[in-house]
């Protein structure tokens, strides 16, 4: 069902926010949990929205303004965290106060950053919800995490400190998962020139196909 590639009911799906667009991710998703699927989104604060960073922020001021004139602390509550506002707008698609909407509500996690032990799985993209394959060149966008730090939330700067030391230990690892890979490679080229390998080779062709002659 996944049009992006990704199999349907894997016991769990890591997708990695950025770069994405907020409305054609949150409505995919959304559409899968409702399936089954479980969904864990990280680095919510790099998804962008369609359109320049002021009108953004315009009409989510607008939005803070909307409250219960009798007693505010009733809601409606405005998140400001990025993780938050992706959650809000994946529960909007849905009629979320359906039992089966809010079990489906119950299997997704949004995060800001990557936090573990998703630091440690691999992560996957939907390419039909990519900025990049979706707006044309040149046309404006905006920084989820920059327009949330703008309007109350406080932890971007702790975000982004995390994020370079997770990055940093990322680029260790792949750098030794690479030299793996290259002494793998050539151990199995090495047996394959193994003049005994290759004699027990032509013995298994010959058995496994009769028409094959010495």
């Amino acid at each position: 069902m996944w049009g992006a590639g990704l199999r349907m009911f894997e016991n769990t799906v890591v997708v990695d926010c950025r770069g994405h667009l907020l409305g054609r991710l949150c409505s995919i998703i959304a559409k899968e949990l409702m399936a089954g699927q479980r969904v864990v989104l990280v680095r919510c604060e790099e998804m962008n929205i369609s359109g320049s960073f002021i009108r953004n922020k315009l009409l989510f001021m607008s939005v803070l303004r909307k409250r219960k004139n009798t007693n505010p602390a009733k809601g409606p509550y405005h998140f400001r965290a990025p993780s938050r506002m992706v959650w809000r707008t994946i529960r909007s698609m849905m009629q979320h106060k359906s039992a089966r909407c809010q079990a489906a509500l119950e299997r997704l996690k949004v995060f800001d950053g990557v936090p573990p032990p998703f630091d440690k799985k691999k992560r996957m993209v939907i390419p039909e919800a990519l900025r990049v394959n979706r707006l044309r060149p040149g046309r404006r966008y905006t920084n989820m995490g920059r327009m949330a730090s703008e309007v109350g939330w406080k932890h971007w700067d702790t975000v982004k400190e995390l994020e370079a030391k997770r990055k940093v230990k990322s680029e260790a690892y792949w750098a030794k998962k690479k030299d793996l890979i290259k002494m793998r490679r050539k151990a199995v080229k090495q047996v394959a020139g193994d003049a005994k390998v290759k004699k027990v080779q032509g013995i298994l062709d010959k058995v496994e196909n009769p028409k094959v002659t010495a």
